[in-house]
């Protein structure tokens, strides 16, 4: 990525490398996937996903994905509010620092009665003691923002859904060799609205994160057909609705018609999610905020 995205050349955030790694980190997930087979679902299984934050969005966006490939019911669950006793085969947890009290609280009182296996970049925390664990420290961050950690679980579990990410590869090293001109609109935009449909629902959630993160931006995110009923009427001239995935019909004229830019690429959601996170680090060198370091926020969420 080139130095045009930051505002210090000399102390570049942690996040232009951590988001620039990510195609490469993709690539090796297929690898991970092999490596782990055993650890992760097998067709047919009944499985519960937890995580928090962008954690739950992956499991929200591992579940959609795995049911829409015929492979077995998943339900997301955040970490505080899960159904663990609804007879699972198979309990996933996923946590970046393997600390989240929530996280936590969830696995010790499990009662074990089917197998679990915690993602985590974090070796000798206390998640991997509740399960089968697959530490992944080579996509840890320093940035208290989530970029490859979260992006290169969700890579593992959909090459081993069977999906195909060589050409998402592709178009994700095409998004971090884009100049920063394509993002102007974005950049510029009072107000942006994600929207996706399937597993991308749950991209949009991610992206629509990132920016308040790291750019304290207004930012909403929606299923792309429930847009339509509410969320269309905060779309206006100077504002974007920014849709990941395929377009349902009639979309483009439906925003259009709101005097809204909208931004489309026919491009994988998680490849056109390193757009977003380039548009992050644009956004917050324009308002002099640390985008490794968000306000009110740390790596993990440790409760009293």
């Amino acid at each position: 990525m080139t130095s045009e995205l930051t505002h210090d050349a000399t102390s570049e955030p942690y996040l232009v490398a951590e988001i620039g790694t990510q195609p490469d980190d993709w690539a090796a997930a297929r690898g991970l996937a092999k490596e782990y087979e055993s650890a992760l679902p097998a067709a047919g299984e009944r499985v519960a996903v937890l995580g928090c934050g962008t954690s739950l969005f992956m499991a929200r966006a591992i579940a959609a994905a795995r049911e829409a490939a015929g492979l077995g019911l998943t339900d997301a669950w955040p970490a505080s509010e899960h159904r663990l006793d609804r007879g699972y085969d198979r309990v996933i947890a996923i946590t970046r620092s393997g600390t989240t009290t929530e996280v936590v609280d969830a696995l010790a009182a499990f009662d074990r009665s089917a197998p679990v296996t915690v993602v985590t970049a974090t070796p000798d925390s206390p998640v991997v003691d509740f399960g089968e664990p697959i530490v992944l420290p080579q996509v840890d961050e320093r940035s208290v923002v989530q970029t490859r950690f979260a992006t290169t679980v969700l890579a593992m579990l959909r090459w081993h859904l069977g999906d195909d990410l060589d050409p998402v590869v592709e178009q994700a090293r095409s998004a971090l060799d884009e100049p920063a001109s394509v993002l102007a609109v974005a950049r510029a935009a009072d107000q942006i609205t994600f929207v996706g449909m399937g597993w991308a629902t749950a991209i949009a959630d991610e992206a629509a994160l990132k920016l308040r993160e790291s750019t304290q931006s207004w930012v909403e995110a929606y299923s792309m057909t429930e847009y339509r009923h509410g969320p269309i009427s905060v779309s206006a001239p100077g504002r974007v609705v920014w849709a990941l995935g395929p377009l349902v019909a009639n979309f483009a004229r439906d925003v259009t018609a709101t005097g809204a830019h909208l931004e489309h690429r026919d491009v994988d959601p998680m490849a056109d999610l390193v757009r977003v996170q380039r548009l992050c680090l644009l956004r917050a060198a324009d308002r002099s905020l640390d985008p490794d370091h968000p306000r009110n926020l740390s790596r993990s969420i440790i409760l009293d």
